[in-house]
């Protein structure tokens, strides 16, 4: 069942100036995030995923289409309504958004105070949430005495002081080092997990998608191009967006420079291997070719792994007689792709 309904939904920004061209943003957006999924939304600068995510809360307002949050339709609600749907959004932000004035508890103590929880609820909701994210220690520091991981712990803790049952995450990573990433990225895979909420990521980094997400959308100015399970879309990614996208992780068949210095490097003729979960797999590749008296060498490629399920490009550099290869070769694409490069 859906939670979050997004039915042709456009945004188109006024101009800026007389004489400037309005901007739109999202166009002809259409989108159902499924209750209890991790959505992750990516695309490069300008694809319209920033205004996605407000569009969402309703921070900004549709030029047409219509949306529904956890079935309450929010497109034309007066804003008094809007900040009753809102306490069921949590909103989490790549700079962290911290009042320097507060302490952590206090950060995460201010959503309650704005929901009108009566006071003598905070102390346990906001303990719960500090041991939830592992801030026990923190409650009485302040955002400037935190490193960069613990301010965005916070910030996912004041997100959840109201239980909401969607997350949306606006580059939230973005700031931060790669192994302090991984960890605020188990720590929402948690979130979802262990309390239900779905959660949507916006991001322009392949890996954060590929560590938690359950399904993939690429948004390129302002359209949806590509939607599809996470392991669907790197293992055969369609649209030329996504295939950047997920070139920067997964090796495809070689060219240019890259094919002629392993042309240079490696005699023999060149084959790429495509391997999924569905294929032939590598070990029974590897002895057919052996099999059949070819000699080969792994020379560029690699396997990846999403949602537990395994897949990759292998390019080997494969020595023998013609005739041997070119058999081998035929059996093997019975039970896999293999793209002959050189």
């Amino acid at each position: 069942m859906a939670i979050i309904e997004l039915d042709n939904v456009s945004k188109v920004f006024p101009r800026a100036h007389r004489g400037a061209t309005p901007v739109s943003a999202v166009e002809d957006v259409t989108l159902h995030v499924e209750a209890g999924e991790i959505a992750g939304v990516i695309g490069y600068s300008g694809a319209g995923k920033s205004t996605l995510v407000r569009l969402i809360n309703a921070l900004e307002k549709t030029t047409s289409g219509t949306i529904t949050v956890d079935g309450t339709r929010i497109t034309g609600l007066s804003e008094r309504r809007l900040q009753r749907v809102r306490l069921g959004i949590g909103m989490i932000f790549q700079q962290f958004n911290l009042f320097s004035s507060r302490t952590v508890w206090g950060n995460i103590a201010y959503p309650l105070q704005i929901a009108g929880v009566p006071k003598d609820q905070h102390q346990r909701r906001v303990s719960e949430l500090l041991h939830f994210v592992g801030l026990a220690d923190k409650a009485h520091s302040y955002p400037d005495q935190l490193s960069g991981g613990q301010k965005q712990r916070v910030g996912i803790a004041r997100a959840l002081a109201t239980s909401p049952k969607v997350l949306l995450a606006d580059e939230a990573t973005s700031a931060l080092d790669p192994e302090t990433t991984q960890d605020v990225l188990r720590l929402l895979k948690k979130v979802n997990v262990e309390l239900g909420i779905t959660t949507v990521v916006i991001t322009h980094e392949m890996e954060v998608v590929k560590s938690i997400a359950d399904r993939v959308v690429v948004m390129e100015q302002g359209r949806v191009v590509e939607d599809g399970s996470a392991f669907d879309v790197f293992a055969h990614p369609k649209h030329p967006t996504t295939k950047r996208f997920v070139g920067t992780l997964v090796a495809d068949v070689p060219t240019g420079a890259t094919l002629e210095a392993l042309r240079a490097n490696h005699p023999g003729r060149l084959v790429t291997l495509a391997f999924h979960d569905d294929s032939l797999p590598q070990s029974r590749a590897f002895a057919e070719l052996a099999s059949s008296g070819v000699e080969f060498e792994l020379v560029h490629g690699g396997m990846e792994d999403v949602q537990g399920r395994s897949f990759g490009n292998l390019t080997l550099a494969l020595r023998g007689p013609d005739d041997a290869i070119d058999s081998a070769l035929g059996r093997l694409r019975v039970g896999l792709s293999a793209t002959e490069v050189a």
